[in-house]
């Protein structure tokens, strides 16, 4: 009977009155956020979204994460089919741009928070000519080599400027026979492309210009800059454990977490993996990848990882677009780089950085110049995929098992079956 009351009563209220109360309403007021980062579910829970609220009191946000691997089949089925969340965490490039294409994504231009963006931080979440933006860019990650400082202390060694020094270096660790001189496993493959040859790449074939040529056809992969690369990765090749090959990601966490390697081929998100390892009283140091020749320009890999976009199907977009306002806000820069450790802004925020490993790794966006994974946009769309090429013939070549100029060969051939601007 009070039920029935109550629902008199309310109904006699103005409209306004009505959206004020209904705060917990999912038509006024209750957001929910798609995301493939299940680790991520306290930080919003507990952190995020509380902080959100501080500032929009009476909008509830649900945070609802998807196994990465099942993340974009399954987003892609909701969005279809009517019942996906108001947010959208949102993959670099083709995934995205195929949601956007098939009408599931608002354009984002000229929306509160996207003045807080770069050019090229928007570039993983646009149209192939620029004009449209789908997703907020959130974070991007870095590629380069964290190192053990007490292996390095003991061994006389200093983090190496150039590829002569790295070379000499790894040698000097394995003349010892005491430990692995570089951690990395091929298993896997996917660390040997994504990690290593997209890391150190970007210095031999000057980042973006590199990059952008081959999109235009006026580079091939067979080119000197490129092939350089690959010669590079053969001869890191030599200084891996002795089963490498049947070694995966989780093997080299485990390895450099107990101390038996002297540099690991780092993504920037496992410094929260060593910093949160019981096992490992790491004193970490890190170093960018070393420069061809002293003197020359450096250029890191910084690549776009995760934004966010509002579905065009949401029914509480006035809220979406409040709570994106905020994901491009100063404050939600501040913490997302602090307690998501490896991820980075790609907001022109001034952030101060926490975790001394991520400082200096965010830091070399002051003195290098940042590009993305070579065929991360556009460069994948074709049959073969280049992505799973890149995997397959990165992991031969460290293995010794291909060589750079057959690697080179291979993926410009693959290319240029389906590329026209290659033919």
């Amino acid at each position: 009977m009070q039920t029935v009351k109550k629902a008199l009563a309310l109904a006699t209220l103005s409209s306004a009155v009505l959206l004020a109360l209904a705060g917990g309403n999912a038509q006024a007021g209750t957001l929910t956020i798609e995301s493939w980062r299940v680790d991520d579910l306290a930080l919003w829970e507990n952190v995020l979204i509380p902080a959100f609220q501080k500032k929009n009191p009476g909008i509830t946000v649900k945070f609802s994460p998807t196994a990465p691997t099942e993340y974009d089949s399954s987003l892609t089925a909701r969005l279809a089919g009517g019942t996906a969340g108001d947010l959208v965490a949102c993959r670099p490039f083709d995934v995205s741009l195929s949601l956007y294409n098939k009408g599931h994504l608002e354009k984002l231009d000229g929306k509160a928070g996207m003045e807080s963006f770069p050019a090229s931080s928007k570039v993983a979440w646009q149209t192939d000519d620029g004009k449209d933006t789908f997703c907020m860019p959130i974070a991007s990650v870095m590629h380069g080599f964290l190192y053990n400082q007490k292996i390095f202390k003991e061994m006389n060694l200093q983090p190496p400027k150039t590829e002569a020094e790295f070379l000499k270096l790894l040698e000097t660790v394995k003349a010892g026979g005491k430990y692995t001189p570089l951690v990395l496993g091929t298993a896997d493959q996917w660390e040997a492309h994504q990690v290593l040859f997209t890391g150190v790449g970007p210095n031999y074939w000057k980042g973006e210009t590199g990059r952008k040529a081959l999109i235009a056809g006026k580079a091939k992969f067979t080119d000197p800059q490129f092939l350089a690369a690959w010669e590079y990765e053969a001869k890191l090749g030599k200084f891996l454990s002795k089963g490498a090959s049947a070694q995966t990601y989780g093997d080299s966490q485990n390895m450099f977490a107990l101390g038996q390697g002297a540099v690991y081929a780092a993504g920037s998100w496992d410094i929260a993996y060593f910093n949160a390892n019981a096992n490992a009283k790491l004193e970490l140091g890190v170093f960018p990848p070393p420069v061809p020749k002293a003197g020359d320009a450096c250029y890191i890999s910084d690549h776009n990882d995760i934004g966010m976009g509002v579905n065009k199907k949401s029914k509480n977009k006035e809220d979406a677009y409040k709570f994106l306002a905020w994901l491009g806000s100063q404050e939600f820069a501040d913490i997302y780089t602090n307690k998501v450790t490896g991820f980075f802004s790609l907001s022109n925020h001034l952030i101060s950085v926490k975790d001394p490993i991520a400082k200096q790794m965010i830091d070399w966006r002051k003195s290098c110049s940042s590009t993305i994974r070579v065929n991360s946009q556009i460069l994948n769309r074709g049959t073969p995929s280049m992505e799973n090429e890149m995997w397959n013939v990165n992991a031969q070549v460290l293995n010794g098992k291909m060589t750079p100029k057959d690697a080179a060969t291979k993926i410009q051939t693959g290319f240029a079956k389906w590329y026209k601007p290659q033919q």
